[in-house]
């Protein structure tokens, strides 16, 4: 474990005392290393004898179909294009911790949330979670504001970023051209409006190693 994933489930559970359910919030623009990082936060915590759940933002995507009828597709990560209503349900839901809540799980591969994925039990003290518009502060996302016990940023320079989207495209087997049209016509425009569109974090880190 390094360094800073111990500093930061050390924080965590600190900052924790005795709560019954406690909520992280990873959020940054597309290819900032959200997921990775919210996975180790899990692990971290699991290590340290605590019980800790991921919950991902990418399973509220829109269906393609909808997309389509709304002309989003081409534009799909953009936050008009996520279901933010059940999001929040879901959330607030999640928040209370006296329920089973089932969550959606996005499965990138075939660009489709698939529903009730993954269980969110009572017995898990944490819940991660993790996605671009946790700490947006237009529209409806602005909603999420209060609900997170503790926030982290991933800020990375926009360099870093369109080079790790490249890595991400092209290992979906696409070639340059429809590479650069993800790249470019929709996820580095989404990430700097993430970047400038942001509400405070407890914590920004400006590069994930790995």
């Amino acid at each position: 474990m390094s360094s800073v994933l111990e500093g930061i489930a050390d924080e965590i559970i600190g900052r924790a005392a005795g709560a019954k359910r406690f909520l992280v919030a990873i959020a940054g623009p597309p290819g900032a290393g959200k997921s990775t990082l919210a996975d180790n936060v899990a692990k971290a915590l699991k290590a340290k004898g605590e019980s800790a759940e991921v919950l991902p933002m990418d399973g509220f995507h829109m269906d393609n179909a909808v997309l389509i009828e709304k002309g989003l597709l081409k534009r799909k990560g953009v936050p008009e294009s996520f279901d933010v209503r059940a999001f929040l349900d879901i959330v607030r839901a999640v928040r209370a911790a006296d329920q089973e809540v089932l969550v959606p799980v996005f499965d990138r591969s075939r660009e489709i949330a698939i529903a009730s994925a993954r269980i969110v039990s009572p017995d898990h003290r944490f819940i991660v979670i993790e996605g671009n518009y946790l700490l947006f502060s237009q529209g409806k996302w602005a909603e999420l504001e209060g609900m997170f016990d503790y926030s982290i940023m991933l800020a990375p320079p926009i360099e870093v970023l369109e080079q790790r989207l490249w890595e991400r495209w092209r290992g979906y087997d696409l070639d340059d051209e429809a590479a650069g049209a993800k790249v470019y016509g929709n996820d580095l425009p989404n990430g700097r409006l993430i970047l400038e569109n942001r509400r405070p974090a407890d914590f920004t880190i400006d590069i994930v190693q790995g």
